[in-house]
């Protein structure tokens, strides 16, 4: 993954994947520290998983049964584990202008081993939209993907333009 070498960032290294939590966060661990860390990926959004207030709203917005969105929250998440599993090392890069978001979880492109960055890899495959409440620099590049996906009915697409 390239990064716009104007853009501030920071680079976090030594964690690993110790939850999935939904098709755009994760908790990690510092393999040092044990501290632990809830992260939301920048850039993007998936479908919810439970009923709660984003659900509603994704519901008004996209005119689908909450009970439906539900069920493409679960093909997110599961295709994120089938991506990242719980132990996998990950790199964590942050913006430095936005680094939580109203929630305190840590804002961040998520880095594979393999180079890989998982956000990128859940927008081109359709399992996330991306999601503009929050500002990161690869939002042109993820809103580009998400056409591409979509275009081709790849992921959550094959189902609906949810």
């Amino acid at each position: 993954m390239q990064f716009d070498v104007n853009a501030q960032t920071i680079i976090k290294t030594h964690f690993e994947i110790d939850k999935i939590v939904d098709g755009d966060g994760l908790i990690v661990r510092n393999i040092i520290s044990n501290d632990k860390v809830e992260v939301r990926f920048y850039g993007i959004d998936a479908p919810e998983l439970s009923p709660c207030k984003k659900l509603k709203q994704d519901e008004l917005e996209t005119h689908l049964a909450g009970s439906f969105l539900i069920k493409l929250g679960f093909l997110s998440y599961e295709y994120l584990m089938s991506k990242a599993q719980v132990g996998t090392p990950v790199t964590l890069i942050q913006e430095v202008e936005n680094k939580k978001d109203k929630y305190g979880r840590t804002l961040a492109y998520v880095i594979l081993p393999n180079g890989k960055c998982l956000n990128e890899i859940m927008v081109k495959n359709g399992y996330a939209k991306p999601y503009d409440k929050i500002y990161c620099a690869e939002l042109p590049k993820y809103q580009q993907l998400n056409l591409k996906a979509k275009k081709s009915k790849k992921g959550l697409y094959s189902y609906s333009n949810w």
